[in-house]
């Protein structure tokens, strides 16, 4: 593939020969007879040539963007942990922890249930990761309380309430100092037991207000949601228990901006309430909540460093959502640059969640995070020796993947087998939606196997170290790897 110039005139031109012969081989190799590829079909739109470039032999290769819906890491729907059948090809699970339910007594946390019940270990094992929000009051058709009996025996100065038939449950009295100092404890706690690796990715602070989305019905006679100073409290707790997680909020709060948390909006399809969201996003204000001015900062490009998440509103049908309004649901999730979207979300098992709706849940699924894709790659024979491989990379998705995964260059044998793998400098971060990104990867002789077949990229999960990133690219992808040229 690379080659030795030589020194000698007449060794240049044998040795220039020999090279145009041997790529003009493997363009006709790489013309005929691909074999089907995991993922995406036999590769018919990436075309190869080759021709003879300022200071060597050049080859080319294009890639059309693929149509599909693909089911990538930390993006894209988030199905209840404990629902299996939803959460199938997803690629994320949806973890709410409620108080009582994980400390019985003062200073006594236990997990058993939690991890049972939302089958933890059978979702790391399968490489999916989590969304976490903890709670304190989650309304039910019930009377109940969501924070231990302990804790309430040590305040009880907060609200029982039941606004409706849907709606009863118990809300704290945020501001009372008891409960601030347990609510530090029992997140350093929950922070430990997840802290032994990455299967937690994103942390929703929950804590304040009804499902933890930090809004009180308080018109109903609840005790409204405290102050900035306040509610600081609550939040600084979370920052050094998920060190590794991305952390994100319900409204973009000044705090938010500070320590550069993500959003998320938990009415999106919901033309109004999404854009009272955005609107606070691109312009700051008021939380009435609160009765308190300016407690909201303007972020309007925090999508670019921090994820947006979310779920469906309850106020719309999916049939609405996803059959004529579907084109404002598009809109509204490319506006926000959602990176995933549950545990509400349109799984299409039955009617009520879309069955019969699939074309446009892959839409809404195309919509979501980052969509990484090479367009052309390009390889140029250097006169010093070895080669130079240049790759044209492409984010057709609306936002950026949050961590940079490793890159790596893979030499593939007749069988498929690695053979050696390259790492490749670059951080997919960077790479943000419709911007080019062309990157040149220097090749020396010694890297490239002798019975090399294949030169592939792919990118890996650092928890697996395998390749776990599909491209977007419509071509032959083995494993998770893209394949760029075969010789």
């Amino acid at each position: 593939m690379c080659f030795h110039n030589c020194t000698r005139q007449h060794k240049r031109r044998f040795s220039l020969v020999i090279s145009l012969l041997v790529l003009f081989a493997l363009f006709l190799s790489a013309c005929t007879g691909e074999e089907v590829s995991e993922t995406s079909g036999t590769d018919p739109s990436a075309s190869l040539s080759v021709s003879e470039g300022t200071n060597g032999d050049v080859m080319r290769r294009h890639f059309d963007e693929s149509e599909d819906a693909l089911y990538n890491p930390l993006m894209g729907f988030v199905a209840e942990a404990d629902y299996t059948e939803a959460v199938d090809k997803n690629t994320l699970v949806y973890i709410d922890i409620l108080w009582r339910e994980i400390e019985p007594q003062e200073g006594v946390y236990d997990f058993s249930s939690v991890d049972e019940q939302k089958q933890i270990e059978r979702w790391k094992s399968e490489g999916k990761r989590a969304v976490l929000r903890f709670i304190c009051d989650k309304p039910s058709d019930e009377e109940h309380m969501d924070i231990p009996d302990w804790l309430y025996e040590k305040t009880g100065d907060g609200t029982h309430y039941a606004y409706d038939e849907s709606h009863k449950g118990y809300s704290p009295d945020y501001s009372n100092e008891t409960l601030i100092e347990a609510h530090s404890k029992v997140i350093a706690a929950i922070g430990e037991h997840f802290s032994a690796d990455d299967f937690v990715a994103y942390v929703e602070l929950g804590s304040l207000g009804h499902w933890g989305e930090w809004h009180v019905n308080y018109e109903s006679g609840i005790v409204r949601m405290p102050k900035e100073e306040i509610r600081d409290r609550y939040i600084t707790p979370y920052l050094s228990a998920f060190p590794n997680a991305k952390l994100l909020m319900r409204r973009p709060f000044n705090a938010a901006k500070t320590y550069g948390f993500g959003l998320y909006d938990d009415s999106a399809g919901n033309p109004e309430s999404t854009e009272d969201w955005l609107d606070w996003i691109q312009n700051r204000g008021d939380y009435s909540q609160a009765q308190e001015e300016n407690a909201l900062s303007a972020m309007p490009d925090q999508w670019k460093i921090a994820p947006i998440g979310g779920e469906f509103n309850s106020s719309l049908t999916f049939a609405e959502m996803l059959g004529s309004g579907l084109e404002q649901t598009l809109s509204l999730l490319r506006r926000s640059h959602t990176t995933f979207l549950g545990p509400k979300f349109s799984h299409a098992l039955d009617e009520e969640n879309g069955k019969g709706m699939e074309g446009s849940i892959a839409e809404v699924l195309k919509t979501m995070g980052y969509r990484y894709y090479i367009s052309d790659a390009v390889l140029l024979e250097r006169e010093n020796g070895g080669c130079v491989l240049s790759l044209t990379w492409k984010n057709t998705g609306v936002a950026p993947i949050y961590w940079d995964w490793p890159v790596y260059l893979y030499y593939l044998d007749s069988q498929n087998q690695v053979l050696s793998r390259i790492p490749v400098d670059l951080q997919l971060t960077e790479i943000l939606p419709d911007e080019d990104h062309v990157i040149d990867i220097p090749i020396s002789s010694g890297q490239i196997p002798a019975n090399a077949s294949l030169l592939c990229i792919g990118i890996e999960d650092p928890a697996s170290g395998k390749p776990a990133i599909l491209f977007a690219s419509d071509g032959e992808q083995i494993e998770k790897r893209l394949v760029l040229f075969r010789f």
